[in-house]
């Protein structure tokens, strides 16, 4: 199905009429949020993806920050913030002695880091946050998932053994470690897909840089089909306001607040850039059937049918109940196809989700052959 003109345009003025309301850099309609008592926050990590925005909004919000790592990536980074040097595999001997506030672990998807971390903290620590994953969760075939939800049930003498049990059963074992630690002192995120400037694995990006080459661009599926992710910025703003209002329990970490399908995903990139571009949407089965893969070939992108029909229908009545905002999408498309255009052009022209140009025109060519 290729887009209607009319449609097109109706929906592109929406997103450029939701751009105009911004009232400050971030994207944000500026609304005044009490101001807490200055914490002390140790993050564990702090230098990839999602510690750098949890870093710099505490930092902003009058936070003392300690950043615990290897000290191998992005070195330059807060420059002004004490950095602790430490492996969370074998050397923890820098947390030793110390108090904080409340920690921040994003850094940890093997669970005996958590457990030796954790043990190390809880009597120095007054609260821990841990970063989990929608990937705990073990039915996705259910619609409107709540925290409640089935998850895994992984093997506790894994930890003992410092075996994998998988991503998703691995995390399971990381939140039990830090509630096992910390009790009703701990507060457990599972987001879903984190997107946004800085993201390296594109696995948004594609989309706003893909509709900003122009030309006919394919769209995969139904258009209707539901996509869930978060803003890392939004995700990062929650954890700090969690935090200072000493919020503790589990919450789902996934956007948007209202329903989004994939055409309107596709729709609020469009809003961000002149580019020239069509629509082509094509059938579920005739990319499955080619071994095209979602998530993979086609990033955000998950059928919405059998085991993964709830897949990208979360209920999100606890995370918005403590708080948790959103930036308008048309920011984040704009904002993270910015970003992108500031890294070198190899790393631009080189990216690490999404199908190729020439694997695009041939599936088109085929797709068009068939009448469609």
């Amino acid at each position: 199905m290729t887009t209607s003109r009319r449609d097109f345009l109706q929906t592109t003025a929406a997103g450029v009429a939701g751009l105009s309301m911004m009232r400050n850099p971030l994207g944000r309609v500026v609304t005044p949020q009490a101001q807490s008592a200055p914490l002390s926050i140790l993050v564990l990590g702090g230098t990839g993806f999602i510690g750098p925005h949890m870093v710099r909004y505490a930092l902003q919000r009058g936070h003392t920050v300690t950043i615990f790592n290897r000290g191998r990536t992005n070195t330059h980074l807060f420059p002004n913030v004490e950095r602790l040097i430490g492996d969370r595999e074998n050397d923890l001997e820098s947390l030793k002695g110390r108090t904080w506030d409340a920690v921040i672990d994003n850094s940890a998807s093997v669970p005996w880091f958590v457990r030796d971390t954790a043990q190390l903290l809880k009597d120095s620590v007054d609260r821990y946050l841990f970063t989990s994953t929608r990937s705990t969760y073990s039915d996705f075939s259910q619609v409107g998932m709540t925290e409640d939800s089935p998850q895994y049930d992984p093997e506790e003498s894994a930890i003992d053994e410092r075996r994998s049990q998988g991503y998703g059963r691995n995390k399971v074992l990381c939140e039990r470690e830090a509630r096992r630690a910390f009790g009703d002192r701990s507060l457990v995120v599972r987001p879903g897909l984190i997107v946004g400037p800085g993201d390296p694995t594109d696995r948004f990006s594609y989309w706003p840089i893909r509709v900003d080459k122009g030309g006919e661009m394919l769209c995969p599926g139904d258009p209707d089909n539901p996509v869930m992710f978060i803003d890392v910025r939004d995700l990062a703003e929650w954890y700090i306001h969690m935090l200072e209002n000493g919020t503790v329990g589990t919450y789902n970490g996934l956007g948007p607040e209202a329903p989004l399908s994939f055409a309107e995903m596709i729709y609020g990139c469009r809003a961000v850039t002149s580019a020239n571009v069509s629509f082509t949407w094509v059938d579920t089965d005739f990319l499955l059937d080619r071994g095209l893969r979602p998530y993979s070939d086609f990033p955000c992108w998950m059928p919405a049918r059998g085991d993964r029909a709830g897949f990208q229908r979360f209920d999100l009545t606890r995370p918005l109940a403590a708080g948790l905002k959103y930036r308008p999408l048309a920011v984040t498309a704009r904002d993270t196809l910015n970003w992108h255009k500031t890294l070198p052009a190899e790393r631009q022209a080189r990216l690490n989700r999404g199908i190729t140009a020439e694997k695009e025109a041939e599936l088109l060519a085929e797709w068009h052959s068939t009448g469609r």
